[in-house]
């Protein structure tokens, strides 16, 4: 394995921003390690849902990879319905499966990440694809999205304070609405010209603006700029 060829870890890759990630990426000569619920030619499959996926994601990624990853980017996601009116056991089992997916997953493989950059001497990166709902909150149907993305931000924060001194970096993306299929039946629920006009930017992103961003992190950021969040959502929520 070529030592100078950044090998990253990239979850949700099949797909909308994850698959805009991974063609940045390659294009600027990465070493990708793709990841999606069922396996394809490019990828590992591992359905976050399952408590132990992401250490066997984590693992399959390593042998992969000969046994050294230098970038993780948490992007995989789950953004569904949950209505306060759904039954209890529902409305339950959707807030606990938007958590296992995009947050405890995301904290399982951010661990496991540290442990194996402490390990060595090279330290690593951890790029998390966050959310303006981080933020902002989200609909009354989004509690669950809302929460985890911003335990997310929490946690990248406390990773970026807990192991920089160890080379270890993170950095996440905060992006409003982008143009992807985990989207689309918000989108299309809802007056175009209505969401538009939230957006002082007049437009929601592209998957390949978000990519550009994740790129930049994964491969260019400054160590300086560790803990850092970066918005991208049109102006439609300025911090």
């Amino acid at each position: 394995m070529n030592e100078t060829i950044p090998i990253v870890l990239v979850t949700g890759s099949t797909r909308g921003i994850g698959a805009a990630i991974a063609t940045a990426l390659r294009q600027r000569g990465a070493m990708v390690i793709g990841h999606g619920r069922t396996a394809g030619p490019d990828t590992i499959g591992a359905d976050l849902g399952d408590p132990g996926a992401a250490h066997a994601l984590w693992d399959a990624a390593l042998a992969q990879a000969g046994g050294r990853i230098d970038v993780l980017i948490n992007n995989a996601g789950l953004f569904a319905d949950n209505p306060i009116t759904a039954s209890d056991f529902a409305w339950l089992d959707a807030w606990e499966e938007s958590l296992r997916i995009n947050l405890t997953a995301a904290a399982q493989l951010s661990r496991l990440a540290v442990r194996h950059w402490q390990a060595g001497a090279r330290g690593g990166r951890i790029v998390h694809i966050a959310s303006r709902a981080a933020h902002r909150g989200d609909s009354p149907d989004h509690w669950h999205y809302a929460a985890a993305k911003g335990g997310m931000v929490a946690l990248h924060k406390t990773l970026a304070r807990s192991y920089a001194h160890q080379g270890i970096l993170s950095y996440a993306v905060s992006p409003g609405f982008v143009a992807t299929d985990m989207a689309a039946d918000y989108l299309a629920a809802n007056d175009p010209a209505a969401l538009a006009a939230q957006i002082p930017l007049g437009r929601v992103a592209s998957p390949e603006e978000i990519a550009r961003i994740a790129a930049f992190c994964a491969l260019d950021a400054p160590a300086s700029m560790t803990g850092a969040v970066i918005d991208a959502n049109g102006a439609s929520h300025v911090r």
